[in-house]
């Protein structure tokens, strides 16, 4: 078996931890597909997927469930390494930041709003370019993936 199986599998071999990724999925999925206006609350809670938000939609789902996964290895990583590097917080945080962005969902209006042509053009940039910039978060989300699971790897041989 090699050692990022055996990574992953030690830290989702805990019920918390698998609960942990859970949670969080699920949490970013309800967000990301709120603000993408796909998942609406009032007057009822209502799913609409028009066809042409689909590959967004696959896209943002995968990114909750990456980040899901990476935050709870990260979680392991933090209460089970002495050592603590800035790279535990930056894949997942660059990951989430550019695939929640602000300007891809409804939230377009208060940022046009507050920063003002600043704003527009950002908006305008963000977006036209929220399919490469999800695809951009996903591969930061892998990444991260990769780098804790690496970072595990030793600590999981070490204890077989």
């Amino acid at each position: 078996m090699s050692q990022f199986s055996l990574a992953t599998k030690t830290v989702f071999s805990s019920k918390v931890y698998l609960s942990i990724a859970t949670a969080i999925a699920i949490t970013f999925w309800i967000f990301l597909n709120t603000f993408d206006q796909i998942l609406f609350f009032s007057p009822i809670v209502t799913f609409y997927l028009p066809t042409y938000a689909i590959f967004g939609f696959i896209l943002s789902d995968m990114i909750s469930i990456l980040v899901g996964i990476v935050i709870s290895m990260n979680i392991y990583a933090l209460r089970h390494r002495s050592k603590i590097d800035a790279s535990l917080f930056s894949g997942p945080a660059l990951g989430i930041v550019s695939g929640a962005c602000v300007s891809c969902s409804s939230f377009a209006f208060i940022l046009v709003s507050v920063f003002g042509a600043a704003g527009v053009a950002t908006s305008a940039f963000l977006t036209n370019y929220q399919i490469p910039l999800r695809l951009v978060s996903i591969g930061l989300l892998i990444w991260a993936y990769y780098s804790v699971n690496r970072k595990l790897a030793g600590t999981c041989t070490n204890r077989i």
